[in-house]
């Protein structure tokens, strides 16, 4: 499916190309002269659309080097999307809110490429704050009571629970969990939804920023 769409557009250019060189040559047209005509156009024209020749030769890299196919969800050029085809001169992606994107395949194949489909695991990250007055080691049994109810996240690689800042108003803890690349939103939303859940019903603190203000009355 990757290399249907580019070689479907490669072919029909090329094929259009030789039946008009054929029907010329049948009618008698001088092919000779032709082909010299051809040749300086082509030269002519190449200046002319080295961006678009450039897009080319960045579509047979990407169909070669293999970085992403159709159906992954990649990141490159500051665009994120799903690929839903890859053409002669561009590589077209489906936003997550389905706006279509171009990307030309000459920047595409020159850019840093982040692949998010290429493996069958991801790690989710999140960091989760607690009050300073709280219990740390209740904090860490509740979070891992809470893994442990999550079928989705993977027990090999194990989860890792652990302090990772001390904030202006909050103790933050980060919660490592491997997960199928399939299941790695369901997850992320998910554990947010239970912590908060979980949390509040063992009296745990999720504190926010705070700010004392003192006003100064000046003397009249």
């Amino acid at each position: 499916s990757t290399l249907h769409s580019f070689l479907g557009a490669f072919l029909e250019l090329a094929l259009k190309s030789l039946l008009i060189i054929c029907v010329l040559g049948y009618v008698g047209f001088e092919i000779t002269g032709l082909a010299a005509l051809l040749a300086s156009a082509g030269f002519a024209l190449g200046l002319a659309l080295q961006g678009s020749l450039s897009n080319f030769a960045g579509g047979v890299i990407i169909l070669i080097m293999r970085p992403f196919k159709i159906g992954d969800f990649i990141e490159s050029s500051g665009n994120t999307g799903t690929v839903e085809r890859i053409e002669l001169f561009y590589t077209h992606l489906i936003t997550p809110d389905n706006k279509a994107i171009m990307i030309p395949n000459g920047s595409l194949s020159n850019s840093t490429i982040i692949n998010y489909s290429s493996k069958d695991t991801r790690r989710v990250d999140l960091v989760f704050g607690v009050g300073y007055e709280d219990d740390i080691l209740h904090v860490k049994r509740v979070l891992s009571n809470i893994i442990d109810s999550c079928h989705l996240i993977l027990k090999n690689p194990e989860p890792f629970i652990n302090i990772c800042e001390h904030g202006d108003s909050s103790v933050n803890i980060v919660v490592r969990a491997w997960v199928a690349t399939s299941d790695y939103w369901s997850v992320y939303f998910d554990m947010n939804e239970r912590v908060y859940k979980e949390f509040g019903k063992y009296g745990l603190n999720i504190p926010f920023p705070q700010m004392d203000v003192h006003v100064i009355k000046e003397q009249e």
